[in-house]
């Protein structure tokens, strides 16, 4: 391997790496609040690029029907659990948001699309599609169970993957495509050759990664999430209502996975199914920084996207494999040295 190739690699890995990064840092953040394990992270991302893809080609995607969809099954849930206790603010809030925001949303959609009114008008649309899917999938499938173990949490996480997957093959098709990248320009380092979407990628990466940071130092709401990551109980014993904390963690957990559809649309043909790779390239990251630590995941991921660049050069027919070992020394280690406890509410 000559220096050229080095650096190819190396721009190559850390371009994956801001996109693991980012999905890593939602994987923590929903895991920190509501001790779930989001498998379906990725599916986020893969529905952010098909939807982009379909918006580019004047197509309306099956997008915000996939949106009403889950919020006619999050109306139904709440009305379930809460029958005996509903309140007029309860149904004016499951009607606002379950049901006239998904048609809102599709009428929208169905105006906007044949119109190809540009990139940044159609990134702003999927992006609005697929953040409030997010807080409705933690209705539907973990705030009725939130109390249960994190292995109940996990097996419930697994259902949604395999349903959103399904869903997705539904709406979506099995073709895979991509998008047209952030930017077009390129220029040269040297032997190294640095394309306008690496940039836009890094620039993206870095700039969310700050306002993650900020949010959580300076907000009122961020210091709320970190209460109840901390402590549950103690976090419900001041007031902090706990199931809004996971709605609005899922929430910014769809919107980074959006973000990275957007990023990871021009760089890969995405499927219907391609999200689960990336997303669990995103949990070896999340693993490798202990799933508390954002600035130690950060660094994981982009360790990660470089590794995989390596085992794509030395061994490309293995290169999922390999990248995927690298959790067990972690494992290891910490099955040996980290202290056992029962898990506690």
């Amino acid at each position: 391997m000559d220096t050229t190739i080095f650096l190819f690699l190396l721009q190559d890995g850390i371009i994956n790496g801001a996109v693991y990064a980012l999905v890593a840092i939602a994987t923590v953040l929903v895991f920190a609040v509501t001790r779930v394990i989001l498998v379906p992270q990725g599916e986020f991302v893969a529905f952010t690029a098909l939807t982009i893809a379909a918006l580019e080609n004047g197509r309306v995607p099956a997008t915000p029907w996939l949106l009403l969809a889950l919020g006619c099954l999050a109306a139904l849930s709440e009305l379930a659990r809460h029958f005996r206790d509903l309140t007029l603010r309860r149904v004016a809030r499951i009607v606002l948001f379950d049901l006239a925001l998904p048609v809102a949303m599709l009428l929208l959609t169905r105006t906007l699309a044949p119109l190809q009114l540009g990139q940044a008008a159609n990134i702003l649309l999927a992006v609005a599609l697929i953040t409030p899917m997010g807080p409705m999938i933690y209705r539907i499938a973990f705030e009725p169970i939130a109390d249960s173990s994190v292995l109940v949490l996990l097996m419930a996480a697994f259902g949604v993957h395999f349903s959103l997957t399904g869903l997705g093959l539904l709406f979506f098709g099995p073709e895979g495509t991509g998008t047209a990248p952030l930017s077009s320009a390129s220029f040269s380092l040297g032997d190294l050759v640095v394309t306008g979407q690496s940039v836009a990628v890094l620039i993206v990466t870095a700039v969310l990664l700050i306002l993650f940071a900020l949010f959580f130092a300076r907000t009122l709401l961020g210091k709320a999430l970190r209460a109840c990551a901390s402590n549950r109980i103690g976090a419900r014993l001041v007031g902090i209502p706990t199931s809004a904390a996971g709605q609005i963690a899922f929430a910014l957990a769809a919107l980074l996975g959006a973000v990275s559809g957007v990023l990871v649309g021009p760089l890969m043909t995405v499927f219907y199914d391609s999200g689960f790779l990336i997303g669990l390239k995103a949990f070896v990251a999340a693993i490798l920084g202990g799933l508390v630590s954002y600035p130690l995941t950060v660094l994981a991921a982009l360790g990660v996207g470089f590794a995989e660049a390596l085992f794509s050069f030395w061994a490309s027919n293995f290169k999922e494999v390999l990248v995927f070992t690298l959790i067990i020394p972690v494992l290891a280690w910490r099955s040996v040295y980290a202290p056992h406890a029962e898990e506690t509410e």
